[in-house]
């Protein structure tokens, strides 16, 4: 049976996960299985997450933005429950921002739920973390310039210099570009790794330096859906960098513990 209660009938922008259906929120997992649309990202979103639903499916890969907000405009004032399933969390490269507005302009409720992005489980299937004390405490979520713009301030060899971790989205089929950009911040010996359709059943990792990044791609025929990884915090899953937090030292002090001896 369908969940029905007051203040149902409007859109839920819902974070699919990367792509193991099992990676998507309870949150999530509950409103889709209630909606009575759901209209989802066909190109990217793992089919099987629509499984057992029984709402009226839409695939917006072949459609406009005119035609996603007719239909949720048409089956929100039908007083349906509309699900927007979207790749990953709706944060980051969605596209969602785009539709919300329109949806405040036609004075339709909506609410965005957030879901595990690939980003998450790229470093998950590294099994570490990408903030290690002393060597990166900054994560940089970005993209290389392509059809569409970037701001000058916020290009890729300029973010480079800072030395963070970088995690870069939508941009392997410019990797020649990507790989000469990041030489303007990093050394050649800096750790990349390459993750194709991260929590996929095909996922594929792939490791090197820097300098090599380019060959590395082009020899594995990774041409999308793949995320860049560029750091010296890469190396803790390969090394061991003696790296510890103060966090659980045994002489650092805080509310939860008192002095070790």
């Amino acid at each position: 049976m369908k969940e029905r209660g007051p203040g149902l009938a409007k859109v839920y922008f819902i974070g699919a996960g990367p792509g193991d259906p099992e990676l998507i929120t309870l949150r999530g997992r509950r409103l889709l299985d209630a909606a009575d649309v759901i209209i989802y990202a066909g190109s990217l979103v793992n089919p099987a997450l629509l499984e057992g639903t029984g709402a009226e499916v839409f695939d917006s890969s072949g459609m406009t933005l005119d035609e996603i907000v007719g239909i949720m405009k048409d089956s929100v004032e039908a007083g349906k429950t509309v699900a927007r399933l979207h790749t990953g969390d709706p944060s980051l490269y969605s596209a969602i921002s785009e539709q919300v507005e329109r949806l405040r302009g036609l004075g339709i409720g909506y609410e965005v739920v957030p879901g595990v992005s690939s980003a998450m489980a790229g470093a998950a299937l590294l099994g570490q973390e990408l903030t290690i004390p002393e060597v990166s405490q900054t994560v940089i979520f970005t993209r290389m310039e392509g059809r569409t713009p970037v701001p000058e301030s916020e290009r890729l060899g300029g973010l480079a210099k800072h030395g963070a971790t970088m995690v870069i989205f939508l941009s392997v089929g410019l990797i020649e570009e990507v790989r000469d950009e990041l030489l303007e911040g990093y050394p050649e010996e800096t750790p990349v790794v390459v993750i194709e359709k991260a929590s996929w059943p095909d996922e594929r990792v792939i490791r090197g330096r820097l300098r090599d990044l380019a060959e590395m791609v082009r020899d594995a025929g990774i041409k999308k859906t793949a995320l860049i990884y560029v750091g010296e915090a890469l190396r803790a899953s390969e090394v061991s960098l003696k790296k510890e937090s103060r966090l659980y030292h045994r002489d650092f002090r805080h509310g939860y513990r008192r002095w070790s001896r």
